[in-house]
């Protein structure tokens, strides 16, 4: 199992939100590519990247951050945020990402996510979000009334070969993983799924390791990390 570190982009700063919500921000980097070099010099192979602003905007917002991030390490990026239409998808992949995260228009414009699917193949990966089991969306400002498990199913059935799943509620928490509502989720795909949420424990991560599903190949840690709960070193020893 991969461990993602995570860095999330607001207002040019390295943050964490809890529970998603804009008003529960903690900076942690001025500059973000601190902590992607951070991350590096401690041996990770991958970063994922949120675009917090571009989230809530719809468009990317700080591109050239992530183009900056991509620039200092000598590993794929991946990133999120805003990604809503083919442009915007192709201007972050030019910026030297090679994994991009579609969340919003995945689940909202079929057509989109169809000519995404055809044209970066497995370079897409589909985020699929949850507040109480159902989808949530809009830089996690709207919930609907589809449950997650559903929603992978059918964008699997679609073609998506790549999946990011978070529980909202346990995001940057500290409290654990949702770990049942993960096994739901797996369990409706073949396809690759990394997890995110509510890590706060070296023991979270084991048990994540030994209880998840075959399909769930990575696992994103953010505040646990910046916080000091754990080193990178210890978070890859325990998945692996």
């Amino acid at each position: 199992m991969i461990l993602y570190p995570a860095i999330d982009i607001r207002g040019g700063h390295a943050v964490r939100l809890v529970e998603g919500d804009y008003d529960r921000e903690t900076v942690f980097d001025a500059d973000p590519v601190d902590a992607a070099m951070r991350f590096a010099d401690a041996g990770v192979h991958v970063i994922h990247v949120v675009d917090l602003d571009g989230a809530k905007a719809g468009h990317p917002v700080n591109l050239e951050t992530v183009r900056r991030i991509a620039d200092a390490v000598p590993f794929p990026i991946q990133v999120g945020g805003g990604l809503r239409d083919a442009e915007c998808v192709s201007n972050v992949l030019r910026a030297g990402v090679e994994h991009v995260v579609i969340g919003t228009a995945a689940l909202r414009d079929a057509e989109f996510l169809d000519a995404m699917l055809k044209e970066h193949g497995e370079r897409i990966v589909v985020s699929v979000d949850a507040r109480d089991g159902k989808v949530s969306l809009a830089g996690w400002t709207e919930t609907s009334d589809v449950e997650a498990a559903d929603a992978v199913a059918d964008l699997s059935g679609r073609g998506v070969q790549r999946f990011l799943f978070t529980p909202i509620e346990v995001d940057g928490t500290l409290s654990g993983p949702g770990f049942e509502q993960l096994a739901k989720v797996a369990a409706a795909t073949s396809a690759s799924v990394i997890y995110s949420g509510g890590v706060g424990t070296l023991a979270d991560l084991e048990r994540l390791r030994d209880e998840s599903a075959p399909n769930v190949d990575g696992v994103i840690v953010g505040r646990a990390l910046y916080d000091g709960r754990f080193t990178v070193e210890e978070a890859v020893a325990a998945l692996a």
